[in-house]
């Protein structure tokens, strides 16, 4: 089962954010954009961009993380996520080794095997 079919099923929840709507709007492709759009209107969670975000993003920030990644990561424990999901290995690899982190950073097999323990 994909991340899209465990979210479809209701077997979990999206997050969305304004940084990743940002994120959505600086690709080229309208095609991936509308789709990506679709999506994320479905999740249950809005996070804004606000002084508290920024913060926190400035702190995985100076842990090594790439701005746009550090706010994305911020604005999911800001919505107090469970899981971070992510193909990026070198943000993984970095997220992980982030002491105190309230979201879980997972790649897709992981969140997948992760709910799939669930039952």
């Amino acid at each position: 089962m994909g991340i899209l079919s465990l979210f479809e099923s209701g077997r979990i929840d999206l997050v969305s954010s304004e940084i990743l709507l940002f994120e959505i709007g600086q690709n080229p492709n309208p095609t991936r954009q509308e789709y990506a759009l679709n999506v994320i209107a479905k999740a249950k969670t809005f996070v804004m961009l606000d002084e508290r975000v920024e913060k926190r993003a400035r702190e995985f920030d100076a842990l090594g993380i790439k701005p746009l990644d550090a706010l994305h990561l911020a604005s999911a424990e800001e919505a107090c996520a469970d899981y971070f999901c992510t193909w990026d290995v070198s943000f993984f690899r970095k997220a992980k080794s982030i002491p105190g982190l309230k979201t879980k950073v997972v790649s897709p097999i992981e969140l997948i095997e992760e709910v799939e323990s669930w039952q």
